[in-house]
């Protein structure tokens, strides 16, 4: 099907296949795109969703401040596809807006898939999160090359050399100078997202979420490291661990088959 533009706030979307809805939520620099090798397959039996948050490439503003706004999107998105619930599963920064719906909105969540996650950021998350919202800002007016740089950062933890050894010899820099050509309000939008993750601590919530739960973690993610998918594995009632090993932040392109598997 044809994606589907709305004013916000109803977020832009897709929606593929019949059966039990499913939706996939992206990693923080991730679009609609990303998820077709998933969406595909999982659509042969069920009724897939997937959306931009605010903030990124096909959504506009304005942008939320926090997780729970962006639950909330996800929330009146169901709402308007007359979907009462949903098997969330989300990446990254999706992972930390599902778990956040699951705990303040527990009757939309059937199920729940937490992948290359964190139930708190560190003061090197923290870190790591400010400066990549500075280059984001500094993008966002216009920078030149600030938008290639926050690229060029971002890969450089989130694949494995392994992966990316097997990549074309211009993976890397070919995508920084497709990033550094993005729009301004892409970077905004990234910026913000990033600004929620420099003080993010889901660790009062994460015992309320009732739906089950199943955790996936990169045994070499070097972004949120898996003893982050093990601690949320422990916070939430009944989950299931799956530690993937060789495992990078960027699980869901290295281990396709077996994340598939598992999601399915």
């Amino acid at each position: 099907m044809a994606i589907m533009t709305n004013r916000a706030p109803l977020l832009t979307h897709r929606v593929d296949g019949e059966g039990p809805a499913l939706i996939l939520l992206n990693g923080g620099m991730m679009s609609i795109a990303a998820w077709d090798p998933y969406a595909i397959p999982l659509a042969r039996n069920a009724h897939v969703v997937r959306c931009d948050f605010r903030g990124q490439l096909l959504s506009g503003g304005p942008f939320p401040q926090s997780l729970d706004e962006h639950a909330r999107d996800v929330v009146d998105l169901l709402d308007a596809l007359g979907i009462d619930s949903a098997h969330w599963i989300g990446v990254s920064f999706g992972a930390e807006v599902a778990m956040a719906g699951a705990a303040r909105f527990p009757d939309r969540v059937r199920r729940l898939t937490i992948m290359s996650a964190t139930e708190r950021t560190d003061a090197r998350m923290r870190e790591e999160a400010a400066i990549g919202r500075s280059l984001a800002e500094r993008a966002a007016m216009g920078g030149a090359n600030e938008g290639a740089v926050l690229f060029r950062r971002i890969a450089s933890t989130t694949w494995s050399e392994d992966w990316l050894a097997r990549q074309p010899a211009d993976f890397i820099e070919s995508r920084a100078q497709k990033m550094g050509s993005m729009p301004a309000s892409f970077f905004a939008g990234a910026a913000a997202i990033l600004h929620i993750l420099e003080d993010l601590d889901l660790t009062p919530i994460l015992g309320d979420i009732t739906a089950p739960a199943l955790v996936i973690g990169g045994g070499s993610d070097l972004i949120f490291p898996p003893e982050h998918s093990r601690a949320i594995a422990r916070a939430i009632p009944g989950a299931r661990l799956e530690i993937i090993e060789g495992g990078s932040h960027g699980l869901i392109f290295e281990h396709y088959d077996r994340v598939l598997g598992l999601l399915g």
